[in-house]
């Protein structure tokens, strides 16, 4: 029989009443140590919020932020960002959509937006694909004519032909490296065949140029 058996049962309920409260702190005590440090663990990690309608895609698209910026205005509108989130991003991100091509199917598309840049390290471009099925027919991505390191707002312009059998049209604005990116003002519209179109059209059929001499 050890000592708290042999006391008396007020001692003992007391005894055990001084051990319940001793338990109940060390639990509280450890639960809010613990929820301190996840809070604090997820206060580290880069909270994105694609605009209504949007969605991040790219290679590394964990690597960036998007949202929008309510004090970048600009036409009297405000601004979805995209930036890098890292020091290294080790790839690109894009703020995207992805529609049917019903209704422009035959047609000449253009995508224009106005884009400003801060600190691009690699590069940026406002981007339009047109796909049939898993293949790619039409596309640009800006590559030619990048947006780089700190430019101003500019108005970019993508047009590409829609082939009758196509079926959806993706487009958006795409950062590699780091840096930040704002587009604005986004118009999607079909335009007449005097506009001149941006892009490559993967449609050829036979080979072309073989002698270099065209």
């Amino acid at each position: 029989m050890n000592l708290l058996e042999t006391q008396h049962p007020r001692l003992r309920a007391v005894g055990s009443a001084i051990f319940g409260c001793f338990l109940v702190f060390a639990t509280c005590a450890l639960s809010t140590s613990l929820g301190l440090k996840l809070v604090q663990a997820q206060s580290t990690v880069p909270v994105s919020h694609a605009p209504n309608g949007w969605f991040m895609a790219g290679s590394k698209p964990a690597n960036y932020q998007t949202g929008v910026d309510q004090a970048m205005v600009e036409n009297g509108l405000p601004s979805a960002f995209l930036k890098s989130a890292v020091s290294a991003t080790g790839g690109f991100g894009t703020l995207m959509q992805t529609i049917s091509a019903n209704d422009y199917a035959g047609k000449r598309v253009r995508l224009r937006a106005w884009v400003r840049s801060q600190d691009v390290s690699d590069w940026s471009g406002v981007w339009m694909r047109v796909d049939k099925g898993s293949t790619s027919v039409a596309f640009d991505n800006m590559q030619n004519r990048p947006i780089k390191g700190n430019q101003t707002w500019k108005t970019c312009d993508v047009v590409l032909d829609v082939p009758q059998d196509a079926i959806s049209i993706s487009f958006g604005i795409l950062l590699t490296g780091t840096g930040e990116v704002w587009m604005n003002d986004a118009t999607f519209e079909i335009v007449g065949n005097e506009v001149p179109t941006t892009g490559s059209a993967s449609n050829q059929t036979r080979p072309a140029n073989l002698k270099f001499t065209e």
